[in-house]
Protein backbone atom coordinates (compact mmCIF):
# COMPACT_ATOMS: atom_id res chain seq x y z
CA UNK A 1 0.00 0.00 0.00
CA UNK A 2 1.07 3.12 -0.94
CA UNK A 3 2.39 6.34 1.35
CA UNK A 4 -0.82 8.12 0.55
CA UNK A 5 -3.12 10.51 1.93
CA UNK A 6 -6.03 10.40 0.64
CA UNK A 7 -9.03 13.38 1.49
CA UNK A 8 -12.71 12.73 0.97
CA UNK A 9 -14.45 16.33 0.84
CA UNK A 10 -17.92 16.20 1.39
CA UNK A 11 -20.20 17.63 -0.94
CA UNK A 12 -24.22 17.76 -0.94
CA UNK A 13 -26.19 19.04 -3.53
CA UNK A 14 -23.46 20.33 -5.75
CA UNK A 15 -22.20 22.18 -3.08
CA UNK A 16 -18.88 21.67 -1.26
CA UNK A 17 -18.95 21.48 2.55
CA UNK A 18 -16.56 24.88 3.47
CA UNK A 19 -15.15 22.28 6.79
CA UNK A 20 -13.50 20.23 3.99
CA UNK A 21 -11.07 22.90 3.66
CA UNK A 22 -9.90 21.92 7.10
CA UNK A 23 -9.68 18.40 6.47
CA UNK A 24 -7.46 19.45 3.23
CA UNK A 25 -5.37 21.68 5.60
CA UNK A 26 -4.99 18.48 8.45
CA UNK A 27 -4.16 16.22 5.44
CA UNK A 28 -1.35 18.71 4.02
CA UNK A 29 0.01 19.12 7.96
CA UNK A 30 0.26 15.36 8.04
CA UNK A 31 1.93 15.20 4.32
CA UNK A 32 4.73 17.47 5.47
CA UNK A 33 5.40 15.62 8.90
CA UNK A 34 5.10 11.93 7.54
CA UNK A 35 6.61 12.76 4.20
CA UNK A 36 3.55 11.39 2.44
CA UNK A 37 1.62 11.89 -1.15
CA UNK A 38 -1.54 13.70 -0.62
CA UNK A 39 -4.28 13.17 -2.34
CA UNK A 40 -7.80 14.29 -2.94
CA UNK A 41 -11.51 13.08 -3.93
CA UNK A 42 -14.94 14.26 -4.10
CA UNK A 43 -17.78 11.43 -4.85
CA UNK A 44 -21.13 12.41 -6.45
CA UNK A 45 -23.45 12.98 -9.66
CA UNK A 46 -21.49 15.99 -11.69
CA UNK A 47 -19.08 17.00 -9.12
CA UNK A 48 -16.44 18.05 -11.66
CA UNK A 49 -16.78 21.57 -10.92
CA UNK A 50 -16.23 20.61 -7.17
CA UNK A 51 -13.32 18.48 -7.92
CA UNK A 52 -11.56 21.46 -10.13
CA UNK A 53 -12.22 23.59 -7.04
CA UNK A 54 -9.98 21.25 -5.06
CA UNK A 55 -7.62 20.86 -7.57
CA UNK A 56 -6.20 24.53 -6.94
CA UNK A 57 -5.08 23.76 -3.59
CA UNK A 58 -1.78 21.85 -2.80
CA UNK A 59 -2.88 18.31 -3.16
CA UNK A 60 -0.71 16.05 -5.87
CA UNK A 61 -3.98 14.97 -7.43
CA UNK A 62 -7.56 14.64 -7.45
CA UNK A 63 -10.14 11.74 -8.19
CA UNK A 64 -14.01 12.92 -9.70
CA UNK A 65 -15.46 9.97 -8.13
CA UNK A 66 -18.80 9.61 -10.74
CA UNK A 67 -21.74 7.59 -9.96
CA UNK A 68 -25.19 8.57 -10.76
CA UNK A 69 -26.93 6.75 -7.81
CA UNK A 70 -24.32 8.80 -5.58
CA UNK A 71 -27.15 11.39 -6.02
CA UNK A 72 -29.27 11.88 -3.65
CA UNK A 73 -26.82 10.71 -1.10
CA UNK A 74 -27.46 7.38 0.75
CA UNK A 75 -25.11 5.15 3.09
CA UNK A 76 -25.50 2.45 0.98
CA UNK A 77 -24.40 4.31 -2.27
CA UNK A 78 -21.30 6.04 -0.85
CA UNK A 79 -20.39 3.12 1.27
CA UNK A 80 -20.22 0.78 -1.70
CA UNK A 81 -18.30 3.51 -4.03
CA UNK A 82 -15.82 4.48 -1.87
CA UNK A 83 -15.22 1.04 -1.10
CA UNK A 84 -14.48 0.03 -4.89
CA UNK A 85 -12.42 3.56 -5.40
CA UNK A 86 -10.10 2.52 -2.66
CA UNK A 87 -9.71 -1.47 -3.55
CA UNK A 88 -8.24 0.75 -7.22
CA UNK A 89 -6.42 3.32 -5.36
CA UNK A 90 -5.14 2.07 -1.95
CA UNK A 91 -4.27 5.08 0.66
CA UNK A 92 -2.75 4.28 4.02
CA UNK A 93 -4.70 7.19 5.70
CA UNK A 94 -8.07 8.45 4.49
CA UNK A 95 -9.23 11.63 6.44
CA UNK A 96 -12.52 12.91 6.14
CA UNK A 97 -14.42 15.97 8.15
CA UNK A 98 -16.30 14.83 10.76
CA UNK A 99 -19.81 15.69 9.57
CA UNK A 100 -23.41 14.59 10.03
CA UNK A 101 -22.74 12.52 6.37
CA UNK A 102 -19.58 11.25 7.02
CA UNK A 103 -20.72 9.91 10.28
CA UNK A 104 -23.60 8.23 8.45
CA UNK A 105 -21.52 5.87 6.11
CA UNK A 106 -18.09 5.51 7.57
CA UNK A 107 -19.15 3.01 10.45
CA UNK A 108 -20.31 1.14 7.18
CA UNK A 109 -17.48 2.15 4.84
CA UNK A 110 -14.58 0.80 7.60
CA UNK A 111 -16.36 -2.54 8.28
CA UNK A 112 -16.77 -3.33 4.87
CA UNK A 113 -12.84 -2.55 4.52
CA UNK A 114 -12.27 -4.50 7.42
CA UNK A 115 -10.86 -2.17 9.48
CA UNK A 116 -11.33 0.78 12.20
CA UNK A 117 -12.19 4.46 11.83
CA UNK A 118 -10.77 7.13 14.86
CA UNK A 119 -13.41 9.41 14.68
CA UNK A 120 -14.14 13.47 15.86
CA UNK A 121 -9.97 13.75 16.36
CA UNK A 122 -9.03 16.73 17.50
CA UNK A 123 -5.47 16.60 16.55
CA UNK A 124 -2.65 14.46 16.07
CA UNK A 125 1.91 13.55 16.74
CA UNK A 126 3.97 12.04 15.88
CA UNK A 127 5.64 9.37 18.74
CA UNK A 128 8.24 7.45 18.47
CA UNK A 129 7.51 5.76 14.93
CA UNK A 130 3.55 6.14 16.08
CA UNK A 131 0.79 8.14 14.45
CA UNK A 132 -1.53 9.35 17.10
CA UNK A 133 -4.36 10.92 16.99
CA UNK A 134 -5.88 13.17 19.75
CA UNK A 135 -9.57 12.56 20.94
CA UNK A 136 -12.13 14.23 23.39
CA UNK A 137 -13.33 12.34 26.12
CA UNK A 138 -16.28 12.95 28.83
CA UNK A 139 -17.53 16.03 26.96
CA UNK A 140 -13.96 17.83 26.80
CA UNK A 141 -12.75 17.03 30.28
CA UNK A 142 -9.72 14.68 29.07
CA UNK A 143 -8.00 13.71 26.09
CA UNK A 144 -6.68 10.41 24.37
CA UNK A 145 -4.31 9.70 21.65
CA UNK A 146 -5.32 6.79 19.88
CA UNK A 147 -3.95 4.82 17.35
CA UNK A 148 -4.55 2.39 14.56
CA UNK A 149 -3.97 -1.65 14.48
CA UNK A 150 -3.94 -3.18 11.02
CA UNK A 151 -2.76 -2.48 7.84
CA UNK A 152 -5.43 -0.09 7.14
CA UNK A 153 -6.89 1.67 5.03
CA UNK A 154 -6.97 4.29 8.28
CA UNK A 155 -10.13 6.28 8.36
CA UNK A 156 -9.93 9.29 10.65
CA UNK A 157 -12.25 12.16 10.77
CA UNK A 158 -11.36 15.73 12.25
CA UNK A 159 -14.04 18.00 14.41
CA UNK A 160 -15.01 21.33 12.73
CA UNK A 161 -12.67 23.74 13.79
CA UNK A 162 -9.53 21.66 14.71
CA UNK A 163 -7.62 22.93 11.67
CA UNK A 164 -8.26 26.53 10.26
CA UNK A 165 -9.61 26.09 6.83
CA UNK A 166 -7.91 28.83 5.60
CA UNK A 167 -4.62 27.87 6.10
CA UNK A 168 -4.86 25.00 3.21
CA UNK A 169 -2.33 25.89 0.85
CA UNK A 170 -2.65 27.07 -2.49
CA UNK A 171 -0.72 24.75 -5.54
CA UNK A 172 1.39 26.52 -7.77
CA UNK A 173 -0.53 24.85 -10.71
CA UNK A 174 -3.61 23.34 -10.52
CA UNK A 175 -3.72 19.80 -9.63
CA UNK A 176 -4.58 17.20 -12.56
CA UNK A 177 -8.07 15.79 -11.97
CA UNK A 178 -8.86 12.15 -12.76
CA UNK A 179 -12.56 11.16 -13.35
CA UNK A 180 -13.26 7.52 -12.18
CA UNK A 181 -16.72 6.18 -13.09
CA UNK A 182 -19.09 3.58 -11.13
CA UNK A 183 -21.76 1.93 -11.99
CA UNK A 184 -24.08 1.56 -8.71
CA UNK A 185 -26.01 -1.94 -9.46
CA UNK A 186 -29.46 -2.32 -8.51
CA UNK A 187 -30.25 -3.44 -4.88
CA UNK A 188 -27.10 -1.79 -3.61
CA UNK A 189 -29.11 0.97 -1.74
CA UNK A 190 -31.85 0.10 -0.38
CA UNK A 191 -32.60 3.69 0.95
CA UNK A 192 -35.27 5.47 -0.17
CA UNK A 193 -34.40 9.34 0.40
CA UNK A 194 -37.27 12.30 1.16
CA UNK A 195 -36.94 15.64 1.11
CA UNK A 196 -33.87 16.87 3.74
CA UNK A 197 -35.64 16.69 7.30
CA UNK A 198 -35.68 20.14 9.00
CA UNK A 199 -37.38 20.35 12.37
CA UNK A 200 -38.06 23.79 12.17
CA UNK A 201 -38.17 26.44 8.77
CA UNK A 202 -35.84 28.61 11.44
CA UNK A 203 -33.00 25.46 11.40
CA UNK A 204 -29.76 26.60 10.62
CA UNK A 205 -26.53 24.66 10.11
CA UNK A 206 -24.40 27.09 12.61
CA UNK A 207 -21.12 25.05 11.32
CA UNK A 208 -21.16 26.81 8.33
CA UNK A 209 -21.43 30.42 9.87
CA UNK A 210 -18.47 32.57 10.08
CA UNK A 211 -19.91 34.99 12.23
CA UNK A 212 -21.91 33.77 15.45
CA UNK A 213 -23.47 36.07 17.95
CA UNK A 214 -24.04 33.73 21.10
CA UNK A 215 -26.07 34.21 24.52
CA UNK A 216 -25.81 32.33 28.22
CA UNK A 217 -27.29 33.01 31.40
CA UNK A 218 -25.87 36.45 31.67
CA UNK A 219 -28.87 37.80 29.44
CA UNK A 220 -31.05 37.14 32.30
CA UNK A 221 -34.46 37.10 30.51
CA UNK A 222 -35.93 35.67 26.95
CA UNK A 223 -37.12 39.04 25.93
CA UNK A 224 -33.21 40.53 26.16
CA UNK A 225 -32.19 38.63 23.41
CA UNK A 226 -33.63 40.50 20.94
CA UNK A 227 -30.54 42.54 22.33
CA UNK A 228 -28.27 39.68 20.83
CA UNK A 229 -30.27 39.45 17.69
CA UNK A 230 -29.49 43.00 16.86
CA UNK A 231 -25.92 42.40 17.00
CA UNK A 232 -26.06 39.28 15.06
CA UNK A 233 -27.70 40.99 12.37
CA UNK A 234 -25.53 44.11 12.38
CA UNK A 235 -23.22 41.84 11.93
CA UNK A 236 -23.95 39.58 8.96
CA UNK A 237 -23.42 36.46 11.55
CA UNK A 238 -25.90 33.30 13.06
CA UNK A 239 -27.18 34.02 16.90
CA UNK A 240 -26.97 31.23 19.33
CA UNK A 241 -26.34 29.89 22.93
CA UNK A 242 -25.36 27.68 25.70
CA UNK A 243 -27.48 25.11 26.66
CA UNK A 244 -29.43 26.31 29.50
CA UNK A 245 -31.02 29.20 26.95
CA UNK A 246 -32.09 26.02 24.64
CA UNK A 247 -33.24 23.95 27.53
CA UNK A 248 -35.45 26.80 28.77
CA UNK A 249 -37.04 27.68 25.71
CA UNK A 250 -35.67 30.94 24.67
CA UNK A 251 -34.22 30.10 21.44
CA UNK A 252 -34.32 26.41 19.74
CA UNK A 253 -32.33 23.25 19.97
CA UNK A 254 -30.65 23.85 16.43
CA UNK A 255 -28.81 27.05 18.41
CA UNK A 256 -27.06 25.18 21.01
CA UNK A 257 -23.01 25.39 21.07
CA UNK A 258 -21.64 22.68 22.76
CA UNK A 259 -21.14 18.69 23.30
CA UNK A 260 -24.38 18.19 22.93
CA UNK A 261 -25.34 20.52 20.67
CA UNK A 262 -23.37 21.94 17.16
CA UNK A 263 -19.74 22.19 17.26
CA UNK A 264 -18.30 25.66 14.93
CA UNK A 265 -15.65 27.19 14.07
CA UNK A 266 -16.25 30.90 12.89
CA UNK A 267 -13.86 33.69 11.94
CA UNK A 268 -15.48 35.18 14.82
CA UNK A 269 -17.48 34.14 18.09
CA UNK A 270 -18.99 36.70 20.23
CA UNK A 271 -20.12 35.10 24.00
CA UNK A 272 -22.58 37.33 25.71
CA UNK A 273 -22.66 36.18 29.19
CA UNK A 274 -21.40 33.05 28.54
CA UNK A 275 -19.30 31.47 31.83
CA UNK A 276 -17.48 29.06 29.80
CA UNK A 277 -18.39 25.88 31.01
CA UNK A 278 -16.23 23.02 29.51
CA UNK A 279 -19.87 21.51 27.38
CA UNK A 280 -19.77 24.78 25.65
CA UNK A 281 -16.08 25.59 24.70
CA UNK A 282 -15.57 21.85 23.29
CA UNK A 283 -18.01 23.34 20.50
CA UNK A 284 -16.83 26.44 19.87
CA UNK A 285 -13.08 26.62 20.72
CA UNK A 286 -11.83 26.39 17.27
CA UNK A 287 -13.33 29.74 16.14
CA UNK A 288 -10.55 32.22 14.95
CA UNK A 289 -11.62 34.97 16.77
CA UNK A 290 -13.39 34.94 20.60
CA UNK A 291 -14.70 37.90 22.15
CA UNK A 292 -16.39 37.60 25.27
CA UNK A 293 -18.43 39.82 27.33
CA UNK A 294 -19.00 39.21 30.87
CA UNK A 295 -19.40 40.87 34.30
CA UNK A 296 -17.50 37.90 35.67
CA UNK A 297 -13.84 38.93 35.63
CA UNK A 298 -13.05 35.29 36.44
CA UNK A 299 -14.93 33.47 33.76
CA UNK A 300 -13.68 30.29 32.17
CA UNK A 301 -14.58 32.10 28.85
CA UNK A 302 -11.99 34.72 29.79
CA UNK A 303 -9.14 31.77 29.45
CA UNK A 304 -10.13 31.02 25.47
CA UNK A 305 -10.88 34.43 24.35
CA UNK A 306 -8.90 36.60 22.10
CA UNK A 307 -10.42 39.59 23.71
CA UNK A 308 -12.05 39.93 26.59
CA UNK A 309 -14.64 42.66 28.06
CA UNK A 310 -14.88 42.98 31.42
CA UNK A 311 -18.33 44.56 32.37
CA UNK A 312 -22.29 44.58 31.85
CA UNK A 313 -23.12 43.17 28.33
CA UNK A 314 -26.69 45.98 28.85
CA UNK A 315 -24.43 48.56 28.91
CA UNK A 316 -21.84 47.40 26.37
CA UNK A 317 -23.93 45.92 23.77
CA UNK A 318 -26.23 48.92 22.37
CA UNK A 319 -23.54 51.10 21.70
CA UNK A 320 -21.42 48.59 19.66
CA UNK A 321 -24.67 48.04 18.19
CA UNK A 322 -24.74 51.57 16.91
CA UNK A 323 -20.91 51.61 16.39
CA UNK A 324 -21.33 48.93 14.38
CA UNK A 325 -23.96 50.89 11.86
CA UNK A 326 -22.15 54.04 11.71
CA UNK A 327 -18.94 51.95 10.33
CA UNK A 328 -21.28 50.05 7.98
CA UNK A 329 -23.49 53.38 7.08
Amino acid sequence: MADTILVIVEQREGKLNRTSWETIAAGQALAADLGWSLEAAVAGANVSSIANEVAQKKVARVYDIEAAKLEPYTPDGFAHVLKAFLEQHPAKLVLMPHTYQVRDFVPKLATAMKTTAITDAVGYRYDGGKLLFTRQMFQGKFSADVSFAGLGPCFVTFQNGSFRGDKAEAGGAAAPVEKVSFDIPDGVVRNHPQEIFKEAKQAVDLTQAEIIVSVGRGIKEQKNIELAKQLAEALGGELAASRPICDNGWLPMDRQIGSSGQTVAPKLYLALGISGAIQHIVGMKGARNIIAINKDSEAPIFEISDYAVVGNLFDIVPPLIEEIKKAKA
